[in-house]
């Protein structure tokens, strides 16, 4: 029968080699797709600390190839990594991929997705002010883009593709268990029938052999004193009919069910032991047959009554085709009682003298009953001339035949693993080239993931304000002179000049001052306000000053010079 697997993830497949290699060429596959994430925001200017993200990728790397037997951790692990660091995202999106396909019961698969993008929300959050965009709500909008790209989007794809192939998994077991019916059904038809006709031949040649049976005895009997030579005769025909009425008996229980072996009411102990063949070589040397027996093992009195049958059956058989075709030739019978086989061969050499066949003898079908009841009890046979001019019979039938299936018709799948024909767990007896589709269209989708994370990244990154963005800080009293001038705070000649004997006194430690243009206008007509930057001997900034001074115009607005 055909074996099913029980897991459609688990596969009970035995690790070796291949598997060995196919896992390091996933894992080499995820590294390098976080890789190209990493170096893409690096590129665009977005990794403040890139060596501590490789090192949460590493980190995945290494927890990647435990996904299967720890799912639920692993996958709850990468998506804390992937907030934090978002090259990790690629391990973590086909981590939920292989997760949601089917390592997990479904009841668990939504639960888990949720819990995972969850984490990676807020690890992106709470890190964000250390190690990402900067404020928490940038963190929080980097989570909510990472969330569905490394963990919901891959989630739900796995539990299609999951729900899929259980579906087909399920339709393939329907349709073989209607197979199995059918034949089943088949199978039982063809029992009846046989089993209707062997009645039927039973009834039909049986009543007639046991009138010619009655008739003979009544012969026997009034023969008994009238006429002895007659008598004898009478007693051989009414011998031969009941021997005509055993074997009819047993050679119908081939027709029988194959579910039991009919005819065992025709059995006796001694069938088919060593004595009965014994027996059969002696009656056959008594005819004129040179016969030999090799009989090589225990005696099979401890076998069940159908290897017994069938050993005496491929004896008689062969020996009674001696008798028609070569009754001159020498037979040698072989018999071996093993542990598990016992193996039957009767073999007789070329006769001397071509053997002139009757038209009359023999229905062809001794050798086909034979091979019927052999096979049936799950042994072979093979009967076939050999090369020096005579004949073997071999048959080898086990010692103890369970129930056997009935032999599969010619041109039939072969089943395999799935019970499927042509098919082999999830990959064989599929339409050539589909893997490598499979394959292409999952690393299509890894790599437009990776794409969108590190858009959806640069985007947050580059939204986020950063720490020289915004006004200059002002300068204060106590700066020194290049802190002051750092700020953009230089001197002016223009304003100094008219700054110049307009000015308040400065201070009594000042040694110098600064005056900058401002870009301020006029704050009335006519006054123009000016700032004044005094350093002392230190050049340290000691006084800040903000005065008015009369502008000057030569001409009027509307004037042309």
């Amino acid at each position: 029968m055909p074996h099913t697997l029980a897991s459609p993830v688990a596969l009970s497949r035995s690790p070796g080699p291949g598997r060995a290699v196919h896992a390091a060429a996933e894992t080499a596959g995820v590294v390098l797709a976080g890789l190209g994430v990493w170096l893409a925001l690096a590129v665009l200017g977005f990794l403040d600390r890139p060596y501590l993200e490789v090192s949460a990728l590493a980190v995945g790397a290494g927890l990647f190839p435990l996904r299967q037997r720890f799912p639920v951790a692993v996958a709850l692990v990468l998506a804390a990594l992937t907030g934090l660091a978002p090259c990790v995202g690629p391990v973590a999106a086909v981590t939920s991929y292989t997760v949601a396909r089917g390592t997990i019961r479904a009841r668990r698969r939504a639960r888990l997705l949720a819990a995972a993008g969850a984490v990676v929300v807020a690890c992106a959050t709470v890190s964000s002010p250390w190690l990402g965009p900067g404020s928490v709500p940038y963190g929080l909008a980097l989570g909510l883009v990472l969330a569905p790209t490394a963990v919901i989007v891959p989630g739900l794809v796995g539990t299609s593709y999951g729900q899929q192939r259980r579906l087909v998994r399920a339709l393939r077991e329907r349709g073989d268990a209607a197979e199995r019916a059918r034949r089943f059904a088949d199978s039982e038809a063809r029992l009846h029938e046989r089993s209707r006709i062997a009645a039927e031949m039973h009834d039909l040649v049986g009543h007639r052999l046991s009138l010619i049976s009655l008739h003979a005895g009544g012969l026997e009997l009034a023969l008994d004193r009238a006429d002895p030579e007659l008598r004898e005769e009478a007693v051989l025909v009414r011998r031969t009919t009941q021997d005509a009425m055993r074997e009819l008996r047993q050679s119908l229980g081939v027709l029988g069910p194959l579910g039991r072996d009919t005819g065992a009411d025709a059995l006796t102990d001694a069938t088919g032991t060593r004595a009965d063949i014994e027996t059969l070589v002696a009656e056959s040397r008594d005819g004129g047959i040179a016969v030999e027996l090799d009989w090589t093992g225990p005696d099979l009195d401890t076998r069940p009554a159908r290897v017994r049958r069938a050993v005496h059956r491929v004896v008689r058989e062969s020996l009674t085709n001696v008798h028609r075709y070569a009754s001159a030739a020498h037979v040698t019978v072989t018999v071996v009682h093993g542990e598990e086989t016992v193996r039957v061969g009767v073999r007789n050499g070329a006769p001397p003298a071509p053997v002139v066949r009757a038209a009359h003898v023999g229905s062809g079908r001794g050798l086909t009953g034979l091979r019927e009841r052999v096979e049936l009890l799950g042994g072979t046979f093979d009967a076939a001339p050999l090369p020096s001019g005579g004949f073997h019979v071999d048959a080898a039938v086990p010692a103890e035949p369970g129930d056997v299936p009935a032999p599969q018709r010619p041109g039939a799948g072969a089943e395999t693993t799935d019970g499927v024909p042509g098919t082999v767990g999830d990959t064989a007896g599929v339409v050539p080239g589909r893997p490598t589709a499979q394959a292409l269209t999952l690393l299509l989708g890894l790599g437009a993931l990776c794409v969108l994370m590190v858009l959806g990244t640069a985007f947050v990154y580059a939204g986020a304000p950063h720490q020289d963005a915004g006004p200059l800080p002002l300068p204060r009293v106590g700066m020194t002179y290049q802190e002051v001038t750092g700020l953009g705070v230089l001197d002016n000649r223009a304003v100094r000049a008219a700054a110049t004997g307009h000015e308040p006194p400065r201070p009594a430690a000042a040694v110098g001052c600064v005056y900058p243009f401002t870009g301020a206008t006029e704050s009335r007509p006519g006054a123009l306000t000016i700032a004044r930057y005094c350093f002392d001997s230190a050049e340290r900034l000691i006084a800040i000053d903000r005065f008015t001074v009369p502008s000057v115009q030569d001409t009027s607005p509307w004037e042309t010079p």
